[in-house]
């Protein structure tokens, strides 16, 4: 059975699912950041995943992407660069970062991994993106 792991419970606000994955906002207002997770028991690596759900999971990252510029829109930053990363050297559960950068960012032109501590985001502004990504990925 498919469970998300609590690290991303902890760290993140959920959005709803698409057809793979299960789509959440990172809780730190510095980033319009998603977190896809695919909804794939056991599943630690892309290699975990069939070759056909790799292709949904790429097409979910192209809409994310979208996802996460109509956050930074939202928010008044807007983005001109995606980072998108899965690393999972902390939370082994697959997962992917899709993140709107900007040049004025807090770490730019650093990853974001490891920069500082995460911003809880204000209620109006949470409220705004969440309603922006939920708005653009079609929730």
């Amino acid at each position: 059975m498919f469970e998300i792991d609590p690290a991303f419970l902890a760290t993140s606000h959920a959005l709803g699912d698409l057809a793979l994955s299960h789509v959440r906002l990172q809780a730190d207002a510095r980033f319009p950041w998603l977190v896809l997770i695919p909804r794939r028991e056991g599943a630690r690596e892309l290699e975990d995943l069939a070759a056909g759900e790799r292709d949904v999971l790429m097409d979910e990252i192209l809409q994310a992407g979208g996802a996460v510029r109509a956050v930074a829109d939202a928010l008044g930053r807007p983005a001109p660069k995606l980072n998108v990363g899965q690393l999972g050297n902390i939370t082994a559960q697959l997962h992917v970062h899709v993140i709107a950068r900007r040049p004025e960012d807090a770490a730019w032109p650093a990853p974001v991994w490891g920069f500082g501590a995460a911003e809880a985001y204000e209620p109006q502004a949470l409220e705004a993106a969440m309603a922006a990504a939920r708005l653009a990925l079609g929730f």
